[in-house]
């Protein structure tokens, strides 16, 4: 099962490799680079990955400081399809999903920065 195992601003480490960008991490352990539409704002092309998995939860990573918003018509779109949706700030968010994998098909969508 994957694993963050550290997180700072700009920089996430998954199982000992790290990442300068934002992505996507699945409970199986596939990793996407997570590119949006529009840098600080979540819209239904940025979760088509994960909508395809079908994931029990995600819990979207908002940035060091929140920045990043997750529009309304996403979550309702998740949560239509049974998916629970947490957002938290990214250092919170990493300490969610670890707690949440292994135990639950779980996702984290993470902003890497602001």
């Amino acid at each position: 099962m994957p694993r963050v195992d550290d997180y700072g601003f700009g920089r996430i480490v998954i199982d000992g490799k790290a990442y300068s960008h934002d992505v996507i991490l699945f409970w199986d352990g596939r990793i996407e680079k997570w590119w949006r539409k529009e840098g600080h704002s979540v819209c239904l092309d940025d979760v088509k990955t994960i909508l395809e998995k079908r994931p029990e939860v995600v819990v979207f990573g908002t940035g060091k400081y929140g920045v990043m918003k997750v529009r309304d018509e996403v979550r309702k779109r998740l949560r239509d399809e049974g998916i629970e949706v947490i957002e938290l700030i990214s250092d919170d968010a990493v300490r969610k999903f670890n707690e949440l994998v292994g135990k639950r098909k779980a996702a984290l969508a993470i902003h890497l920065t602001c």
